[in-house]
């Protein structure tokens, strides 16, 4: 503010409080003074906090950014060796191996995929046999069958997968009905 603005508030101060003004005006214009002074270190102290609050966020947002890059990066790390015994298995079959080999060759990079996945805390939803939850499963069909319970999971297409307790993929399955009913 400048010395007119004060100047100018000072007046009208004077005006209103008349002959009080008089008696305490030194002591008002000083208590005024010290009201300014302290909002102005408020506002400052404000403005201080918000900047290290702004800060704190960008740099919050650059951790979380790299996190992700290196769990991406382990993961990659991970799948890597995997990788190359695919390759292995194919260059062993174009070579002339026969096919018993590639299977067994197969399943050990498939178990090498699953050691992964719950290395990451990936947990496998294979749910035959076990009544249907459309939380966690998709049904692509439906098959009569007066054997098994109503709603039971009686064939698994494709296997589903939580991550943390959530669906990544859900297991996609076919589902009895017209048997007897679930037992609770």
């Amino acid at each position: 503010m400048s010395k007119r603005d004060n100047d100018r508030i000072d007046s009208g101060l004077e005006s209103d409080l008349g002959a009080e003004f008089d008696l305490r005006g030194d002591q008002l214009q000083e208590e005024l003074g010290a009201a300014r002074e302290d909002a102005a270190r408020h506002l400052e102290a404000a403005q201080r906090v918000q900047a290290e609050f702004e800060n704190f966020r960008k740099r919050n947002l650059r951790e979380v950014e790299e996190i992700r890059k290196r769990a991406g990066q382990r993961i990659i790390e991970e799948l890597l060796p995997i990788l190359d015994n695919l390759e292995r298995a194919i260059e062993h079959t174009v070579a002339g191996g026969d096919l018993e080999h590639l299977l067994k060759g197969v399943e050990l990079v498939q178990q090498q995929v699953i050691d992964v996945f719950c290395k990451e805390g990936v947990e496998i939803l294979d749910p035959f046999g076990q009544p249907f939850d459309p939380n966690i499963h998709q049904a692509v069909g439906q098959r009569e069958d007066a054997e098994v319970p109503e709603g039971t999971v009686v064939d698994v297409f494709q296997k589903g997968y939580l991550l943390g307790g959530r669906v990544v993929r859900p297991a996609a399955v076919v589902v009895s009905a017209g048997g007897p009913a679930p037992k609770e």
